[in-house]
């Protein structure tokens, strides 16, 4: 049997193929990548919102979290992720990131 086309079925949930493996961890981890840029987005606007920073600390934030996201859609297209491909199914509890 060739191991890199081996699909892997546990329990009738997980269904690993040896040539999407790869492809799907890094899915995994740009999707925590995602979701950690989209809370300090959040946490970001509501320092600004509070009016606790000042212009250099907003630039600087603002800046970050631009690059940042200039680099993720570089890494989806590098990888041939799409944001769909990112937002996990949680069942009832919906989607993990907000569908904007």
């Amino acid at each position: 049997m060739d191991r890199q086309r081996a699909a892997v079925t546990v329990g009738n949930r997980l269904d690993v193929d040896g040539e999407t493996v790869g492809r799907d961890l890094v899915a995994l981890v740009l999707t925590i990548v995602e979701l950690l840029r989209q809370l300090m987005e959040r946490q970001a606007v509501r320092q600004v919102e509070s009016g606790t920073l000042d212009d250099d600390q907003v630039e600087r934030i603002g800046t970050t979290l631009m690059l940042l996201e200039q680099r993720m859609d570089e890494l989806c297209e590098h990888f041939g992720l799409g944001p769909e491909d990112l937002n996990l199914d949680l069942g009832p509890l919906g989607t993990l990131l907000p569908r904007d």
